[in-house]
């Protein structure tokens, strides 16, 4: 089932989301709908609050990054009670958008390499490391998890050059190709 998406300006998006337990009410559902949502807005992630949750869960799908880096290839999985506990490396500039803010994308400069625990659909624990594009990928979405969005980590004259469409979204002042949850 595809979900409505949540838009920029809704609290939710602000909210440090919670850890959940794997007996979460439908929680292989809502894994199933997320993975649908994303796919069907043409995403490479979806994190839990844009969905209107407030739960450490999000989804990815690297394969849109095949061909720039073979690695994303097969790279599709939920990440439940993410928590990054190492970062380290060169800070890579890279062009990022969002589905809950539609029409915009920045570049944005994240770190290379990230270590990350978090538990499967199966409720078994993983520490991994990432790079890369992954570490990328990764980082949107985990940011999503802290009520961080990709534009607070633009500079100052750039988030007062995007202040006005910003605004536009929030009023909905757009056109999407998904369903979407206004603020208000």
């Amino acid at each position: 089932m595809f979900l409505p998406i949540v838009i920029y300006g809704h609290p939710i998006l602000r909210k440090i989301s919670e850890d959940i337990t794997t007996d979460y009410p439908g929680l292989t559902k809502l894994i199933a709908d997320m993975f649908q949502t994303m796919d069907e807005a043409d995403g490479v992630g979806l994190a839990a609050p844009q969905i209107g949750r407030n739960i450490r869960l999000f989804v990815v799908d690297g394969n849109a990054f095949a061909e720039m880096d073979p690695d994303c290839a097969g790279f599709r999985k939920a990440f439940i009670n993410a928590h990054i506990t190492e970062r380290w490396g060169d800070e890579i500039s890279r062009n990022e958008g969002c589905l809950s803010i539609p029409g915009i994308h920045e570049d944005v400069k994240r770190t290379d390499n990230i270590r990350i625990s978090y538990m499967d659909e199966e409720g078994k624990q993983h520490e991994e490391v990432y790079s890369g594009v992954k570490a990328w990928i990764i980082q949107h979405e985990y940011d999503h998890l802290d009520g961080i969005l990709f534009t607070d980590h633009l500079s100052a004259l750039k988030k007062r050059l995007l202040k006005s469409k910003l605004n536009n979204l929030s009023l909905g002042k757009f056109k999407a190709p998904y369903r979407v949850i206004l603020p208000r």
